[in-house]
C-alpha cells in the first residue's frame, strides 16, 4: 500500500524536482499542488502521510496553510516539511511557534530533505 506525500508548491521547476526526488523512495505516492486551497481541498478528500510546503504561495500562504492544518484536530498530527527561500530570520522560530516539524532553506540539500520525511512518516 503506498502512502501518499502532498507536495504545496506553485513553481513547476521547484515542484518536480521535489516529485523525482520523492518518486525514489519505495511505497511513496506524490501528489503535487500549486496553491494552498487545492492542498487543503486534497487532505479533506485522501489521505496524506505527510505535507511539504513552499511559504511563498498565492492567496494563502504557507505560514497560514500550517496553521489552518494544525487547527483542524483530525489533521494537527501530520508531518509538515517546509521548503523555502524566504529569507527572514524569523522564519525557522515562526514555523516552529505554528508546528512545522521541518524547515529546509533554498537552496536545500535533497538528501536532508529526504532523511527528515523518512524519519517523520516512518512513525505516522
Amino acid at each position: 500500500m503506498n502512502r501518499t506525500v502532498l507536495i504545496v508548491e506553485d513553481t513547476e521547476f521547484c515542484r518536480d524536482t521535489l516529485e523525482v526526488l520523492l518518486m525514489k523512495l519505495p511505497g511513496l505516492a506524490v501528489r503535487s499542488v500549486a496553491t494552498a486551497e487545492e492542498a487543503l481541498e486534497c487532505l479533506h478528500s485522501q489521505e496524506v502521510c505527510a505535507l511539504i510546503t513552499d511559504l511563498d504561495l498565492p492567496r494563502m500562504d504557507g505560514f497560514e496553510l500550517i496553521e489552518t492544518i494544525r487547527a483542524q484536530p483530525r489533521r494537527s498530527p501530520l508531518p509538515i516539511l517546509v521548503i523555502s527561500g524566504d529569507s527572514d530570520p524569523r522564519t525557522p522560530e515562526r514555523l516552529a511557534s505554528l508546528g512545522a516539524d521541518a524547515y529546509f532553506s533554498k537552496p536545500y540539500s535533497p538528501a536532508e530533505v529526504r532523511q527528515k520525511l523518512e524519519q517523520l512518516i516512518d512513525g505516522f
